[in-house]
C-alpha cells in the first residue's frame, strides 16, 4: 500500500492536500461537485493551481461494503497514463483527521 498524499476534510465537504509522487509535489483541492447531473457525473473534482486535474467518485467496497472516495487524476505531468488512488484514513502518528491518497494502479 503506497501512499502518494495527504488531505484532510475542508468544511464545504470536500478535502485539501497535497499529492507527492516522485516528479510531482502539488496542493490539491477535492470539491463537491455541486453541478452533479446524474449517475454518470463526479461527486468531486480535483483541482491544482485553478485547473482542474481529476475527478473523485463514491464507490461502494465489495468486502465490507462500506463506501469510499476512488480519485482519478490526469495532467500532462503524469504522462499518458491516468493516475487512480483511493482516500483512506489515517491513524497513529497522523490522527484520525485526514486521509492518505492510496495508490491504486490502473492496470
Amino acid at each position: 500500500m503506497t501512499a502518494i498524499g495527504f488531505v484532510t476534510r475542508t468544511t464545504n465537504g470536500g478535502f485539501r492536500g497535497q499529492l507527492k509522487v516522485l516528479s510531482i509535489c502539488a496542493d490539491i483541492d477535492i470539491v463537491p461537485n455541486r453541478d452533479k447531473s446524474g449517475d454518470t457525473s463526479p461527486e468531486f473534482r480535483i483541482f491544482t493551481q485553478g485547473l482542474e486535474v481529476g475527478a473523485g467518485r463514491i464507490l461502494r467496497g465489495g468486502s465490507r461494503g462500506a463506501d469510499y472516495i476512488s480519485l482519478s487524476l490526469s495532467a500532462p505531468d503524469l504522462g499518458v497514463r491516468k493516475l487512480g488512488a483511493n482516500l483512506g484514513r489515517t491513524a497513529g502518528l497522523y490522527g484520525d483527521g485526514g486521509f492518505f491518497l492510496i495508490w491504486n494502479p490502473v492496470d
